[in-house]
């Protein structure tokens, strides 16, 4: 796990500030400075993912500085550590918003931290930019989804898998909303698919799991009934590192009963010895290894920003880049970092992912973005084995859950609502809030 600052020549100054707290609050957007939340957990179980995410974003406002900052003003990063605790993200939202006057956020992994929050950026009507895959079944004015909903990771992965003769499924995962909603979608799915309830395994381990013989006997004793078995991991954190050496222990091999990881990237491999876990999947939107001008660009400015080689890049990195770079954008085309027009502006923006194309802001608050399919390497990058042939705009709703069928969200006017329900011709359908 990492949490210090890398390359940040001001780290100082920002700690200085933090630590006063409301007696001497820097500047807001009204002032000399336009200032950005950054709110990932930079301890706990989840720092293990977060903090890589906070130090792309400072070398993303380092670098955005550099070419002269935003409506003539230098960005200034806001820091704060939520310490993997979901009720403290709140607290940090509103400091962020209400003490340290942010003109956007950054920020969240889990789905329970995003839930946390979003009373709090509704209430003081602020801004956040989700960068991480989650469960869909939203879609909120105040938020933009820049990492991918499940039609964008976990359905491709099941039919990449079926496509590779799969028949049983043990769909395993961290106990919390994320997985439990994309389980639910994905057994929906599988079973429209023509999959038997007996050939779906489903499982649940708290945040921070290390105990896994059990449940990696389990997942092995299911698939030992002669038919092609897969694990669908929504395993988060650092609960992975044992999930996977547990494994390897049980000489349970990709040939055998593949994993299709939808939380493990290259950050989490770095800590592993990935060598038995060769062949194994993640499914994601941007690899490392993914080989273009745009990609070797950004992985070499940052190594030289965190000063380390051996830093890699991941898929949430990507989407934090696409998200920061739209936020510009749409505030250049607004003039303002006022959150209305910003909001209003950004549905539209198209800016350069990593991939080799550009992705665009959807009105449902979504992203386009391709879906990639990649096989962990004995040096702990990923082959990429299937890239969908043209880019995907995420689904807030499911087509699969016969609640949420009916819904769309179209935050443009004259409709302005995050779940409108075609059937009804009603906005707030399903019993879901707008």
């Amino acid at each position: 796990m990492r949490s210090g600052f890398h390359g940040f020549c001001s780290a100082a100054a920002l700690v200085a500030a933090l630590s006063t707290g409301g007696a001497a609050l820097a500047q807001d957007a009204s002032g000399d400075t336009i200032k950005v939340g950054i709110l990932h957990s930079l301890s706990g179980t989840m720092a293990i993912s977060e903090t890589t995410l906070k130090d792309a974003m400072l070398m993303l406002i380092d670098e955005q500085n550099k070419k002269g900052g935003l409506l003539g003003k230098k960005l200034e990063p806001v820091v704060v550590d939520p310490a993997s605790d979901w009720p403290l993200f709140a607290e940090k939202a509103r400091e962020l918003i209400s003490q340290q006057k942010v003109a956007a956020t950054f920020g969240c992994w889990t789905s329970v931290s995003r839930k946390s929050v979003l009373p709090v950026f509704k209430e003081l009507n602020s801004i956040l930019f989700y960068p991480v895959q989650y469960e869909g079944e939203e879609s909120e004015r105040n938020v933009f989804y820049t990492g991918a909903a499940p039609n964008q990771q976990a359905i491709p992965a099941v039919d990449y898998l079926m496509n590779e003769g799969v028949e049983r499924w043990v769909l395993e995962g961290t106990d919390y909303v994320y997985p439990r909603t994309t389980n639910k979608i994905l057994e929906a799915y599988l079973k429209a698919k023509g999959v038997a309830a007996e050939d779906i395994k489903v499982n649940y381990t708290p945040f921070g799991f290390s105990d896994w013989q059990t449940e990696v006997s389990a997942i092995k004793e299911f698939g030992a009934g002669g038919k092609k078995t897969a694990v669908v991991s929504t395993v988060n954190g650092d609960a992975n590192v044992p999930f996977y050496k547990e494994l390897a222990n049980q000489g349970i091999s990709a040939e055998d009963t593949p994993v299709v990881a939808f939380s493990v990237g290259e950050e989490e491999l770095a800590g592993i010895d990935t060598k038995p876990l060769v062949g194994h999947l993640a499914a994601w939107n941007y690899f490392q290894s993914v080989d273009n001008p745009a990609n070797a660009e950004f992985i070499a400015k940052w190594k030289a920003f965190t000063k380390n080689d051996k830093r890699v890049t991941n898929d949430p990195m990507e989407a934090h880049y696409i998200g920061f770079n739209m936020w510009v954008k749409a505030v250049e085309a607004a003039g303002t970092t006022d959150p209305d027009k910003v909001i209003d502006a950004m549905v539209g923006v198209s800016v350069p992912n990593l991939t080799g194309g550009y992705s665009s802001m959807g009105a449902n608050h979504h992203i386009t973005k391709p879906v990639l399919i990649g096989e962990i390497q004995d040096d702990g990058q990923f082959e990429v084995v299937y890239e969908t042939p043209g880019l995907v705009l995420g689904d807030e709703w499911s087509d699969y859950l016969p609640e949420s069928k009916p819904l769309i969200a179209d935050w443009r006017a004259p409709m302005s609502c995050g779940n409108f329900n075609t059937e009804t011709g009603k906005c707030g359908g399903a019993g879901a809030s707008n």
